[in-house]
């Protein structure tokens, strides 16, 4: 996520916007837990897996709002 911006940008708004950094590392958590179910290292069923999907695209898409809405914030 955000592979595009500086890796200082992204730290800078983490820094200064708790919200955004506890979004941000559940975020790389759900993402962890869902590769490892993917790739059978996490025995989850289905329809636990297909909740955590869409809790991760929820949780990305909220982040790009606050990216957008507070980015300016660090320039």
């Amino acid at each position: 996520m955000f592979e595009n911006l500086q890796r200082e940008d992204v730290e800078a708004l983490m820094k200064a916007d708790a919200e955004f950094r506890r979004l941000y590392q559940h975020h790389k958590q759900l993402d962890s837990k869902v590769h490892d179910a993917d790739i059978g290292v996490l025995p989850i069923d289905d329809v636990t897996l297909a909740g955590m999907k869409k809790e991760k695209l929820l949780a990305k898409a909220r982040l790009e709002r606050m990216w957008t809405d507070r980015a300016h914030l660090i320039h």
